[in-house]
């Protein structure tokens, strides 16, 4: 390390951050060490050093530049990231967890000289917004400029916050390792991506694909929801909305929580709405005792496949007009992004993730190979969609009045049902199940039970977690109204939802926490009252609203949900779950159950219900 680079570090006045850098330059042996501070400067060396190492390449259009990862590292890899733990401690059934002694020696021992020749970027963040008490600084050593270059875009400068963090910060050492011929990684079955809780830091290696290797994303998640537990407060795998009904002079604000493919994004970005984060949330008890969240990030790595003018009007216009954006794992033709179901015809050639690709192409195995990945990605700042938050930066994050829970669900729960309570709530985030999707895992319909869409990254065993949200409710004088949608409900193979009605949904929900609409009151919950959604439809969406689209969407498959109260069950019962919890799930058990016998039908009309509006 140069002078000017040594006095950078020595600037920041941080023994522990000294102390790291030294114990990992002598490891990994990097040829040279380049540290990247706040500075316009620093950032611009980063991008332009990605174009150099020909991890990025230019694109056709002002800012756009397009990365490639290697064709076996396109996913999260769920097998090799485990959460380091002390020999003989297990949390829950579900962790993929190793022996810390074992994972230190195997990830270090890839580690050892695996920068030689090649340069170690260091660089600072804030995950959260800057000067803010829900911040958590994050130091960044890896020798791929497309990592770092993705992290500027992601999240907010945080060299300054370390001169005055002391010793509590989060930290990740990445190499990408040996690179082929196409500079991607080599050695795929030499990835590991290791979580050390003992030391809030995480090992990830060979890899490039940004879900692996991007140390502040999921990576952090996972010591965030570690840290919380520990402190107090919450970290969630949630968006963060504002709704803003016309014609009122409000906005009310949601945080929601949908497993892959269920909606999350679309329901962060319905027109006319704000954005203020799409996947990751802190969120804690404010000085006036409500809940209060911040977007993690400043940016979004999202999902690219099926993004398209008429249906995501505000991300399509951001990624066809010139910024600073890195897209990943699309069909670049003479410099012009393509991707699947983009709402234009692809052309038959041009360069992807597998080389040279043109229509028919095959890899080894001999399954076909797309033109683009379908989990090919954009990386883009909030602030450069039009509908961005006001206070996406804010401090002290935003007031949550409503939690959102989603799942993919064809024949069991309502479009959208408000929990009785708080602690009902919980239960219902708890019990969140999705069906698989043909398109993903090759087998439509198994369902998948992820409590708060946030099992992959759960680090502490369910029942801790599960207290942790119902200790947090308790400390609030005013918890959020928790909702749970479902937008996938079918009758006869066909959807009985529109992909607009999730605003009719939203603004509903938002209703509710203004007290302007009653409610009706069954066993899962109060749901809408045909008159306040007829009157919905025809305002948001304008157009009629039938009894017979009520009924089919409202009524309560009792059978149904019983089915999914068995299956969720075993799950519980095998966790040691809370006891206040188990007695939310066996009320709801208690009341489905009496009211299949009291009525003698596996399903009951909404209107049946009307006795009681609430």
């Amino acid at each position: 390390m140069d002078e000017m680079n040594l006095k950078k570090l020595k600037n920041l006045n941080n023994p522990k951050v000294l102390e790291i850098i030294e114990e990992f330059i002598d490891h990994c042996t990097p040829g040279k060490v380049t540290v990247i501070t706040d500075s316009k400067e620093d950032i611009a060396y980063v991008r332009e050093l990605s174009l150099k190492n020909k991890e990025e390449h230019k694109l056709a259009m002002q800012g756009h530049t397009i990365h490639f990862d290697g064709l076996r590292d396109q996913a999260r890899d769920k097998a090799n990231t485990r959460v380091l733990l002390p020999k003989g401690v297990k949390i829950s059934s579900f962790i993929n967890a190793k022996d810390r002694n074992e994972g230190l020696d195997e990830v270090l021992g890839f580690q050892k000289g695996i920068m030689q020749g090649k340069e170690m970027l260091v660089c600072f963040f804030c995950l959260g917004p800057n000067n803010s008490k829900f911040s958590i600084p994050a130091l960044q050593l890896t020798d791929s400029a497309y990592v770092a270059h993705s992290e500027t875009i992601l999240y907010r400068p945080g060299y300054e916050e370390f001169k005055s963090c002391g010793d509590d910060f989060f930290y990740f050492v990445h190499s990408a390792g040996e690179l082929d011929e196409r500079c991607n990684t080599a050695n795929i079955d030499k990835r590991r991506v290791y979580i050390d809780l003992q030391e809030n830091r995480v090992f990830t290696v060979n890899n490039q694909y940004a879900g692996n290797s991007v140390g502040l994303k999921k990576l952090a998640l996972r010591l965030a929801i570690n840290k919380a537990s520990a402190e107090g407060w919450l970290c969630e795998h949630m968006f963060i909305m504002g709704a803003r009904p016309e014609g009122k002079d409000r906005v009310t604000y949601f945080a929601g929580a949908y497993p892959s493919a269920c909606g999350k994004t679309s329901t962060a970005m319905i027109p006319g709405q704000s954005i203020v984060g799409d996947d990751i949330a802190y969120i804690r008890v404010a000085e006036d005792g409500r809940a209060n969240a911040v977007n993690v990030e400043q940016g979004i790595f999202g999902i690219i496949t099926d993004v398209n003018p008429e249906d995501d009007p505000v991300i399509y216009k951001a990624l066809s007009s010139p910024r600073e954006l890195i897209f990943s794992n699309v069909l670049n033709v003479d410099g012009i992004p393509h991707w699947l179901n983009m709402g234009k015809e692809i052309p038959p050639k041009g360069i992807n993730f597998s080389g040279e690709w043109f229509e028919g192409k095959k890899d080894q195995q001999g399954n076909p190979i797309y033109p683009a990945h379908n989990n090919a990605r954009y990386t883009i700042r909030i602030s450069e969609l039009d509908n961005a938050d006001e206070r996406l930066n804010d401090p002290d994050g935003v007031p949550v009045s409503g939690f959102i829970y989603g799942g993919r669900d064809s024949d069991t729960t309502v479009p959208i049902v408000e929990s009785l309570s708080w602690a009902h709530g919980v239960y219902v985030g708890a019990a969140v199940e999705s069906e698989t999707t043909a398109a993903t895992l090759g087998k439509a319909g198994v369902r998948k039970h992820n409590p708060m869409a946030n099992l992959d990254f759960l680090v502490v065993p369910l029942g801790k977690y599960i207290q942790s949200h119902l200790d947090f409710g308790n400390r609030l004088k005013s918890p959020p109204k928790i909702f749970h949608t479902n937008y996938f409900l079918k009758e006869n193979g066909n959807f009985l939802n529109s992909k607009l009605d999730k605003k009719v949904w939203l603004l509903w929900a938002e209703g509710r926490i203004h007290n302007e609409y009653e409610a009706i009151k069954t066993p899962i919950g109060f749901i809408p009252k045909f008159e306040d959604l007829q009157q919905l439809f025809r305002q948001i969406l304008d157009r009629d609203y039938t009894r017979e689209e009520y009924e089919a969407q409202f009524k309560l498959r009792i059978k149904k949900l019983l089915e999914k109260i068995e299956r969720v069950g075993k799950v519980f019962k095998e966790e040691h779950m809370p006891t206040s919890f188990m007695e939310q799930f066996e009320q709801e058990r208690k009341r489905l159950e009496e009211t299949l016998q009291s009525s003698g039908q596996e399903s009951i009309s909404p209107f049946d219900f009307l006795r009681v509006a609430v």
